[in-house]
C-alpha cells in the first residue's frame, strides 16, 4: 500500500507580497526563482517517490489562529489571533505531499525539503 507523507516547511515568516507581481523576486527571473524547490522536485521522483502535492504558503499576516468555541457555540465563543503568532519565531511557510510505500525513504526525504528551519514530516491518515 502506497501512504502519503506531508512535510511541514517551518521557518521565519518571508515577503510573499514581493513575488504576487508575476516576476518573481524584484529584477529576478521568475523561472530561475525557488531553484531549491525544482531541485527537490526532481530528487523525489529520482528516488521513485511521487510528488503528489505542495504549495508555498502567504505571509502568516493573510491568516491567523482560532480557538473554537464548544457545542452549538463553535464561532460564537471562538477566540480569533491574528499572525504573527508572539509565541514562535516560525511558521507553517510551505509544504509538499508525497506518495511512496517506503517509511525509510519518507524519512530520506524530509532531509531533501528546502529550508530556513526545520521540516515537519508526517503520514497522512488514510481515509475514503
Amino acid at each position: 500500500m502506497t501512504d502519503t507523507y506531508v512535510y511541514l516547511i517551518h521557518e521565519p515568516d518571508w515577503d510573499s507580497d514581493a513575488y504576487l507581481s508575476g516576476t518573481g523576486v524584484p529584477g529576478g527571473d521568475p523561472e530561475a526563482n525557488f531553484p531549491a524547490h525544482k531541485a527537490f522536485q526532481e530528487a523525489v521522483a529520482r528516488l521513485g517517490a511521487r510528488l503528489v502535492g505542495g504549495s508555498a504558503l502567504q505571509n502568516a499576516k493573510y491568516g491567523g489562529r482560532v480557538t473554537p468555541g464548544s457545542g452549538d457555540r463553535l464561532e460564537a465563543d471562538a477566540v480569533y489571533s491574528d499572525g504573527p503568532y508572539p509565541d514562535t519565531s516560525e511558521v507553517v511557510s510551505g509544504f509538499y505531499l508525497v506518495e511512496t510505500d517506503d517509511e525509510a525513504l519518507a524519512r530520506r526525504i524530509a532531509a531533501l525539503v528546502p529550508t530556513g528551519g526545520h521540516v515537519e514530516w508526517r503520514k497522512v491518515f488514510p481515509t475514503s
